[in-house]
């Protein structure tokens, strides 16, 4: 069996689904094709949507916790881990049933197959059905990276998904790794009750974030209770057999060597992109060390005729920039004028507690560029509302243009940074001054009005 279309989509998520909705508008010849059980992606089923799920309800459970920080007396909170997978599982059902219903609408043909280029015009599924296309889309998203660690092949370790379904509270955790999916995790297992053991190769974590906020949640994390190693050299990982099931990582750190033993080891040093079963070579689409298509503006590939989008393109693994891209590359695909993804107005958030957010360009990158900046940052511990609310950990900082004043980029380590930092990132994309920001009223007291601080420090530095 053989058939023609005029775009085909390879996987189903968040890339791919908005990129086969998009291409509605120009053709009915669209055909998406996802072999997964079940379907919905990565961000729904198994990142963004179960984790900050799960996350929220260990925040709640810290608070009850911590009640004598405000004169409450709670004299018991602890987590039932069968309700909260439950409560888990019913919210990502509702989510994955919304996507289900959308790929199996009938707007587009859906194969719920695995694809494989035979050549620069057609897949064949695993069925042996051969599918040809005028164009394609890449938007297989990514997997859990197995680097080569000593042992870590050969050792049972935890992944993220394992972490998710959870429905007990481990006794003790190792989590290797230092990037957002350990760190978010790692604080998860330990407020709902696990000892947890971290363990970094870089001299600290979130080495993607600058250097501040990773150190605002190095202290939060240590100041939870979370055993901390950075800049370290794993040696080997090793099961525990002789005493009951458990891992036992050993390592250098500070010109030692280190031991740790837990119950249960979690690997969370990073993700790859999903594309080595794609036979891509066959279609003279070039990828990177890490299996990333490599991709042009509007995210062609080295084969004009076959596109990539999402994770498995990168540069940045984040479900709104997945959107964007495969929009663009639908639109491309088309012949419609398309502006590519623009990521000056980049927009990352950290849900640990607390919360890291950034807004366009960091300091350190816009004076790389040449371009002539001022900024300014203000604490979280010298703010009224973080005060009353025991939210004292971390800051605001806005860059700023010294010729003009527009905001370039900000950062935020702090309570509900992810919030708040939409407030900077609509200024970046509207190029906003800071004095036009000023001009709008901010409440008192709200976290919002911190932000007010470093902006009049600004614009009092450019004499506005």
């Amino acid at each position: 069996m053989s058939k023609q279309y005029d775009f085909i989509v390879i996987g189903g998520g968040s890339a791919g689904y908005n990129a086969a909705q998009k291409a509605l508008e120009f053709t009915k010849s669209v055909a998406v094709v996802d072999g997964a059980d079940p379907l919905g992606g990565l961000c729904i089923l198994r990142g963004c949507m179960p984790s900050k799920t799960l996350i929220y309800a260990a925040e709640i459970l810290h608070h009850a916790r911590h009640g004598d920080r405000f004169g409450l007396d709670i004299p018991r909170a602890e987590p039932d881990m069968k309700r909260v997978a439950a409560r888990k599982r019913e919210i990502i059902a509702d989510f994955a049933s919304y996507r289900q219903q959308g790929l199996k609408s009938g707007k587009f043909d859906l194969y719920r197959r695995h694809a494989r280029f035979r050549d620069g015009k057609s897949v064949e599924l695993d069925d042996g059905t051969v599918l040809h296309g005028k164009k394609f889309l890449v938007s297989t998203g990514s997997v859990v990276a197995r680097p080569p660690v000593p042992g870590l092949a050969r050792v049972p370790l935890w992944t993220s998904d394992d972490v998710l379904e959870l429905d007990f509270v481990p006794e003790s955790v190792i989590v290797l790794g230092g990037g957002i999916v350990a760190c978010e995790l790692a604080q998860y297992l330990r407020r709902i009750g696990s000892e947890v053991i971290q363990i970094q190769r870089s001299p600290r974590i979130l080495k993607d974030f600058p250097e501040g906020a990773a150190r605002v949640i190095e202290t939060a994390f240590r100041d939870e209770g979370i055993e901390l190693f950075t800049g370290t050299h794993i040696r080997e990982i090793r099961e525990i057999r002789e005493s009951g099931n458990g891992v036992e990582v050993v390592f250098e750190h500070g010109g030692k060597e280190v031991t740790r033993r837990a119950a249960h080891g979690f690997n969370a040093l990073g993700r790859i992109a999903n594309t080595n079963t794609l036979n891509l070579e066959a279609a003279g689409v070039k990828t990177r060390d890490n299996g990333q298509v490599e991709t042009g503006p509007h995210q062609q590939s080295s084969n004009p005729d076959i596109y990539a989008a999402g994770d498995c393109s990168g540069p940045y693994e984040i479900v709104h920039i997945a959107i964007q891209q495969g929009e663009v590359a639908a639109q491309h695909a088309f012949g419609r004028e398309v502006s590519p993804v623009d990521y000056r107005l980049l927009l990352m958030v950290l849900f640990t507690d607390p919360q890291v957010a950034l807004a366009g360009r960091s300091e350190a990158v816009l004076r790389e560029a040449g371009e002539d900046v001022a900024s300014a940052s203000f604490p979280f511990d010298d703010h009224g509302k973080s005060i009353l609310m025991e939210a004292k950990y971390g800051y605001v900082k806005v860059v700023a243009s010294r010729k003009d004043g527009r905001i370039l980029g900000a950062e935020i380590a702090g309570k509900d940074a992810g919030e708040l930092i939409h407030a900077l990132s609509t200024a970046i994309a509207l190029n906003a001054t800071a004095k036009d920001l000023l001009k709008a009223p901010w409440y008192h007291p709200t976290l919002s009005e911190i932000i007010t601080y470093p902006l009049e420090d600004i614009v009092e530095a450019l004499g506005v």
